[in-house]
């Protein structure tokens, strides 16, 4: 952490700055599309209620590397999409600008996940609305000091995926010898004398 404390020295030693996400940032709502407009595969994911695409559309309307948060159904989760994708109505996402790396804001959104959680309203169809993610108060570090942020987070989420990966092989394994020896040492069967 020591090379981010140099940076936060350098860049800003009077301490990083807090502002709402509508003072820095442009957020934007998806735009409807029906099912029937969707095919099961394709280029580009559709993210309506859920981060389980809803489909797939022959267009997109968000670039890659954008950030975006679920407004209905899983509402208040957060997403990131390296490729291109269409967000749908019930989804919001974060127009990408020039003094802020995307990843950094997918991490900053994903840590404030629960203040955002706490604000969707319980109704039949859970809902987040717009004013709750533009009053969230986020950090606004230089881009210099959020791209290093990025740098060792996505360095730890690498080596988690790698670890999870690991750990169910070896979890697979062990059920498989458990399985095994449970029938053998329960099945009783009658042995002849030789």
């Amino acid at each position: 952490m020591s090379k981010i404390d140099d940076l936060i020295k350098k860049y800003c030693p009077n301490g990083v700055d807090f502002k709402t996400v509508k003072e820095v940032l442009t957020l934007s709502r998806g735009i409807r599309v029906v099912r029937g407009q969707l095919s099961q595969e394709g280029e580009f994911a559709v993210y309506q209620n859920s981060m389980i695409p809803l489909g797939f559309y022959d267009k997109s309307n968000c670039p890659e590397k954008t950030t975006f948060i679920i407004a209905a159904g899983a509402a208040g989760e957060i997403g990131f999409s390296e490729k291109r994708f269409w967000a749908a109505d019930d989804c919001y996402y974060i127009e990408q600008c020039k003094t802020f790396d995307s990843k950094y804001l997918y991490y900053v959104f994903l840590r404030n996940q629960h203040k955002l959680k706490s604000q969707v309203r319980k109704a039949s169809v859970p809902r987040l609305s717009r004013i709750a993610i533009e009053n969230l108060i986020i950090p606004v570090p230089p881009l210099e000091v959020q791209r290093e942020i990025v740098q060792v987070l996505d360095s730890f989420t690498m080596l988690t995926a790698e670890l999870t990966a690991e750990l169910t092989a070896e979890l697979s394994a062990r059920k498989k010898q458990y399985e095994f020896y449970r029938d053998q040492l329960l099945s009783f069967k009658k042995v002849s004398p030789p």
